[in-house]
């Protein structure tokens, strides 16, 4: 049996090969674990895949997770995973490959992640080779939903937002600048809730005042982090994640001025990943 899975803090995107080749797809509540302990992702995944993944059960599983970007944060992953599925052997590594391999496949390629949150690196065909660095929510984060929240809703309580924009913040937080703030430093996912604010302003994005919002902060992540990968130019550029899939004729249109090669967008990597492990590791497929 081959597991291959693409985790999000939230949600996890999960496709099972079974022996006769039949193909499950399955979706789960997601985990990080610079949030969940190796205890609380066992439940976790006990809870989310009992009925798909039959006792006694053998084979590979590939998980590719957010927050897995450091030996001990995947450590504590794989030995969750060791503990619900004893008789599989799994690799765990970043969502971040998990987007590379889905774009790129084996060639070279620039690849990003714009959803909550953002990410990318420069994949050679066979490997990472750089990583601009992220600094996560607080610091960094640029052209992710969560950045393009917080401009909306600072442009709000600014009064830089024209009036007629002003119902859809009103609609979405009855309660004003205290629940907003509540969600936002007391909130158990703060950078999630932000991100709540792109995807409610998606509806108006023929409005000038949003589109300028979305495509400041894909300018700021194309500078900051695509344009610093060398022989950038020459690359395509590819992306997943809800963000610059529902936003990509913004994406692409600062792709073009910036005279970038526009790669593939994809809203979720599961399916190419999938693809990608059948296709280079053919004994999987017998």
């Amino acid at each position: 049996m081959l597991i291959v899975a693409d985790g999000g803090s939230t949600k996890t995107d999960w496709r099972i090969i079974e022996e006769d080749g039949q193909v499950i797809s399955a979706t789960s509540t997601g985990f990080n674990p610079n949030y969940n302990d190796a205890t609380g992702i066992c439940k976790l995944l006990e809870k989310g895949l009992y009925l798909e993944i039959p006792a006694g059960a053998s084979g590979t599983i590939y998980y590719y997770g957010a927050g897995c970007w450091d030996e001990g944060r995947a450590a504590l992953v794989q030995s969750a995973f060791n503990q619900v599925f004893p008789k599989f052997v799994t690799h765990v590594s970043h969502d971040i490959l998990a987007a590379a391999l889905a774009t790129c496949g084996n060639q070279p390629g620039i690849a990003c992640i714009l959803g909550t949150g953002s990410n990318s690196v420069l994949f050679d065909g066979q490997k990472v080779v750089d990583n601009v660095t992220n600094l996560g929510f607080l610091l960094g984060d640029e052209g992710s939903g969560s950045q393009i929240g917080r401009k909306f809703v600072k442009s709000y309580f600014y009064r830089e937002m024209p009036v007629e924009l002003h119902p859809v913040i009103e609609a979405k937080c009855p309660n004003g600048r205290k629940e907003i703030l509540d969600q936002i430093y007391e909130g158990p996912t703060p950078a999630a809730y932000l991100a709540s604010f792109a995807h409610h302003f998606s509806k108006h994005v023929g409005h000038p005042f949003v589109k300028n919002i979305i495509k400041s902060c894909f300018e700021e992540f194309v500078v900051r982090h695509v344009c610093k990968y060398e022989n950038h130019e020459n690359l395509p550029i590819h992306f997943v994640g809800s963000v610059a899939f529902y936003f990509q004729e913004i994406l692409e249109e600062v792709l073009r001025e910036h005279g970038l090669h526009q790669g593939q967008i994809l809203m979720k990597p599961i399916g190419n990943l999938l693809k990608y492990h059948l296709d280079n590791r053919p004994e999987l497929q017998e």
